[in-house]
C-alpha cells in the first residue's frame, strides 16, 4: 500500500539557494539507491544539471515579476511516495511516481522522480520545482494539500491495481510514547493509563474506580467534576478535559456495561494496523489484482475511475465492514425518500394554493357579468354572449363549495403562503441533491462490494440503473 508525505523544502540557515537545491537533488539522485541512475525520470530538466535548471528559472521569475525571495522561501517541493513491500517493481514504482507528480502538478512544473531501493519498502522522491515552467508564478501549497496528494495516490493505485491504506489513522501517537518512554508522556496520557489499570480490576461503581486511583497514588478532589493530581503534577486536572472516553458520565457507563471501552495503549498500539477482515482490502483483493477473476471485468478506464471512487469513498466515510455499507444505504435510502415526499407534499400545496388565487381572481372578475346573468333570469341569448366569464364564475364557486370553505382567503395571504412554500421547496431541494449524490456514491460502492463477494442478485438492468 503506497503511502505519502509532503515536505516543503527551505534554504535554511548557514547555506545559499543554490547549495540547498544541489544538496537535496544529490540525496535524491544517489546512484547506490537509484540502480546507478536507471531509476531517475526527469520532466521538463536534465537528471544530471536539475539543480542549475531549478535555480535558473527562480532567477527569471525574479526579473520577470521583481519579487525578490525571503528567507522562509520556498525553493521546492519534496514527495515521498512508499509501497507495500513485495507489492510493486522498481520500474512501476517510477511510473506511478511520475504520474502522480505530473498530475499533481498539472504538468506546470519540472519534476525529477528518484526511485530507492536501498530499503525492504521501495519507494520514491519526487522533487518539484515551485517555480512554474514559464517562471511568472509559484506552486502555492494550498490549505489540504496533503490530503490531496493522499486521494490521488490512492486513486492512482487503485486504478492501477496495487492496494492502499485500507483505514488511515489521520492523528494519533506511537507506541513508543505510551509504554516504552513514559517520561515523555502528559499528565493527562498518565491519568489515561492509570484510569486503564483501574477499569481493569473491574470496580463495581464510579466511587470504587475513585479508590483504585487513590491507591495508585492520585489525589481526589470531589466537586461537580472529580479532579486529580498526581507525580509531578502542579495543579489538578479535571477528568472532563482528559478526552470523551474518560469522562465521568462515560466511565459509568463503562462500569455499567453499556459502553465499551478500549484503553489508550492498546489504541495506540493498533493505529498502523488494517483489520484482516476490512472490506476495502477485500474488494482491491477480489477486483483489482491482476490475476483475479474479477479483474476481467474491469477492463475500461471508466470502471476503473468508479471502482477508485467508491473505495475512497468507503474509506472516508469510515465503512470499512458490510454490515455498515448496508446499514447506511438503508438509511441514506429511507432520507432521500422521505426528502422526496416532503417535497411533493410541498408541490400539493403550491399547486392548491396556485388554483385557490386563480379561482378568487376569477370569481371577482366575472362576478358583475353573473349577477347580470341573474338579473336577466338566466337567459340563454346572455349566456351565449358570455359563456366564457360565466363558466369561470361557476367553476370558481364550485372549487370552494367543493371544499366546504364559506370564507375565502385573501389573496395577499395566499401570495405571502406561496412564496414561503417556493423558498422551503428550494431548500429542499438543495437537501435532496446532496443526499441523492450520497446514494449514488453509496449504490456504487455497494455494486462493487456485492460483486467482489460473488452476489449474482443484481440483474445487469439494475447494474445500469446504479451507474448512470
Amino acid at each position: 500500500m503506497a503511502t505519502t508525505r509532503l515536505m516543503p523544502l527551505h534554504t535554511g540557515s548557514r547555506r545559499t539557494t543554490e547549495i540547498a537545491i544541489a544538496d537535496i537533488i544529490d540525496y535524491v539522485k544517489n546512484p547506490e539507491k537509484t540502480d546507478f541512475g536507471k531509476l531517475i525520470t526527469c520532466w521538463q530538466c536534465e537528471g544530471r544539471v536539475a539543480d542549475a535548471e531549478f535555480l535558473y528559472t527562480k532567477e527569471e521569475y525574479c526579473r520577470k515579476t521583481g519579487r525578490t525571495r525571503g528567507k522562509d522561501d520556498v525553493i521546492a517541493y519534496h514527495l515521498r511516495q512508499s509501497f507495500r513491500p513485495g507489492e510493486i517493481t522498481p520500474e512501476e514504482a517510477n511510473r506511478l511516481g511520475c504520474e502522480l507528480a505530473k498530475r499533481f502538478t498539472k504538468g506546470n512544473h519540472a519534476y525529477i522522480v528518484c526511485t530507492h531501493v536501498d530499503k525492504a519498502h521501495i519507494h520514491n522522491h519526487i522533487i518539484w520545482n515551485s517555480t512554474s515552467l514559464d517562471a511568472d508564478r509559484k506552486f502555492r501549497n494550498f490549505w489540504g494539500s496533503t490530503e490531496a496528494i493522499r486521494r490521488l495516490n490512492d486513486t492512482i493505485c487503485i486504478q492501477n491495481g496495487y492496494s492502499i491504506v485500507a483505514n488511515p489513522k489521520r492523528h494519533g501517537k506511537a507506541y513508543n510514547k505510551w509504554r516504552g518512554k513514559r517520561e515523555s508522556l502528559t499528565h493527562r496520557e498518565r491519568i489515561c493509563l492509570a484510569i486503564d489499570d483501574a477499569l481493569a480490576q473491574n470496580p463495581k461503581s464510579f466511587e470504587a474506580l475513585l479508590e483504585l486511583l487513590k491507591k495508585a497514588g492520585y489525589q481526589v478532589k470531589d466537586g461537580k467534576v472529580p479532579s486529580l493530581l498526581g507525580g509531578d503534577q502542579k495543579r489538578f486536572l479535571r477528568m472532563d478535559t482528559l478526552g470523551e472516553a474518560y469522562t465521568p458520565e462515560a466511565l459509568r457507563a463503562i462500569i455499567k456495561g453499556s459502553r465499551k471501552h478500549i484503553p489508550r495503549a492498546k489504541l495506540a498500539e493498533s493505529i498502523d494496523e488494517v483489520p484482516a477482515e476490512n472490506l476495502i482490502a477485500f474488494v482491491q483483493e477480489k477486483l483489482t489484482k491482476k490475476n483475479s477473476a474479477g479483474r476481467s471485468k474491469i477492463q475500461s478506464v471508466t470502471d476503473l475511475k468508479r471502482l477508485a471512487s467508491s473505495l475512497l469513498y468507503l474509506q472516508e466515510n469510515g465503512l470499512l465492514d458490510r454490515t455498515t455499507l448496508e446499514k447506511k444505504v438503508a438509511e441514506v435510502s429511507q432520507q432521500f425518500s422521505k426528502l422526496n415526499s416532503q417535497i411533493k407534499q410541498i408541490e400539493g400545496q403550491l399547486d392548491e394554493n396556485a388554483k385557490m388565487q386563480q379561482h378568487i381572481i376569477d370569481y371577482k372578475k366575472t362576478r358583475d357579468v353573473y349577477m347580470a346573468y341573474h338579473k336577466a333570469g338566466y337567459s340563454k341569448k346572455f349566456l351565449s354572449e358570455h359563456e366564457s366569464d360565466i363558466i369561470k364564475h361557476k367553476a370558481a364557486k364550485k372549487f370552494f363549495d367543493n371544499r366546504g370553505m364559506t370564507k375565502w382567503p385573501k389573496i395577499k395571504k395566499l401570495r405571502a403562503d406561496f412564496d414561503e412554500l417556493v423558498a422551503k421547496k428550494r431548500t429542499l431541494n438543495a437537501e435532496r441533491k446532496k443526499v441523492e449524490k450520497e446514494v449514488r456514491e453509496l449504490q456504487m460502492a455497494q455494486y462493487f462490494v456485492d460483486r467482489a463477494y460473488g452476489d449474482a442478485e443484481k440483474t445487469e438492468k439494475e447494474r445500469k440503473t446504479v451507474l448512470r
